[in-house]
């Protein structure tokens, strides 16, 4: 029993002089509560829209002003032509469009009808009838305010119209999240456990005193999940084309080129977790939970972005998957092609050339 204290204290000491493995006992359970605690939830709130007003009489502003005041919308835009509607759901940051009719309130005093078309972007089908019931109960409260007790009541007719996703088609939500969640897995954790497998196993020692540089033993260990990725992404394209029936709407070249700058950006996160690490396991964990968890839950894949607190929208923006599910559902979904999308393809191709020179440097030391 004596020896028994003596390989508690030798287990201790082991785990503390870990530092990898502290922040993974200890680290890793706050971040997924404040993650799962904050990022997943069903409401939607703070969701940008816009207004299309030609009457812009009473009961129009009024309900302007309702829709803005609520914690669940923001007003960012007030359009002037129905031309601006189609422009800014392509290339604006809206999620919905609401359309007075022309004569809004002479129609409800005469008449005692009126319409109002919520115009939604379709691309997240689930956000999209959110949204829409949201505004529509909005609408509603206000024709019964308006309505005097015993008369004949005011009737506004909300109409809906879902763009680039009439059928409301689940997979056109979750296939660019898949695209990126895929190339991530490929590129970043299976580059870091490669290299830090021959690390583990004493071989990178001799690959290093070999005649090749370091710069091409990095090279020959990328290059061949660099070729995985893009068979992955042909065959995740063919499948959501003819098995899921989700259509390249835009620029198929565009789509090319944003991905392949994103598996570089993989790659290169990849050599920067294996420049830290010295272990398989360790790789694995820092690259599977400390960075596949927030790419799940952050990157819009699942959860809109505008739902989360603050700290978690600019934690979001560091992440290069969320610039590449934009991008992708962008041109898949919404027809575009790469002007649309320069803002995230510049993004994407900083990050690229910032984390390979880091990660390269870091490596290089570590070896040498």
């Amino acid at each position: 029993m004596n020896q028994l204290p003596v390989f508690v204290r030798k287990e201790f000491h082991h785990i503390l002089r870990d530092p990898w493995t502290m922040m993974m006992l200890l680290a890793l359970p706050i971040l997924m509560l404040v993650l799962f605690g904050f990022a997943i939830t069903t409401e939607v709130k703070n969701a940008h829209i816009a207004i299309y007003d030609p009457s812009n009489d009473e009961a129009t502003r009024a309900i302007s002003a309702r829709l803005g005041v609520s914690e669940y919308f923001s007003v960012v835009a007030e359009l002037r032509t129905p031309e601006e509607i189609d422009s800014i759901f392509r290339y604006g940051d809206v999620s919905m469009v609401v359309v007075f009719s022309d004569g809004f309130y002479g129609n409800l005093v005469r008449t005692g009808d009126a319409q109002v078309l919520l115009v939604a972007d379709g691309t997240d089908p689930n956000t999209a009838s959110t949204l829409v019931n949201y505004a529509t109960v909005i609408i509603a409260s206000y024709q019964q305010e308006l309505t005097p007790l015993g008369a004949v009541p005011f009737r506004i007719h909300s109409e809906v119209k879902l763009l680039y996703n009439p059928h409301m088609t689940g997979a056109y939500n979750f296939v660019p999240g898949v695209m990126g969640m895929v190339l991530m897995l490929i590129c970043a954790m299976m580059t870091s456990i490669s290299i830090a497998r021959e690390k583990e196993k004493g071989t990178m020692e001799i690959l290093l005193v070999s005649p090749m540089k370091p710069i091409i033993i990095i090279l020959a260990k990328s290059i061949p999940y660099f070729v995985l990725s893009v068979v992955n992404l042909a065959t995740i394209l063919i499948m959501s084309v003819f098995l899921l029936h989700v259509p390249i709407a835009g620029s198929l070249p565009a789509l090319v080129v944003v991905s392949l700058v994103f598996i570089f950006v993989s790659l290169a996160l990849g050599l920067l977790i294996s420049s830290a690490v010295e272990t398989q396991v360790v790789a694995l964990l820092i690259s599977g939970m400390a960075l596949m968890m927030p790419v799940i839950l952050l990157s819009g894949m699942m959860f809109p972005v505008e739902n989360m607190p603050q700290p978690l929208q600019w934690l979001s923006r560091i992440l290069p998957a969320s610039w590449y599910i934009t991008a992708v559902r962008k041109i898949m979904i919404k027809g575009l092609g790469l002007v649309s999308v320069l803002k995230e393809l510049s993004v994407l191709v900083g990050m690229a050339l910032a984390l390979i020179v880091v990660s390269l440097k870091r490596f290089r030391i570590r070896l040498e």
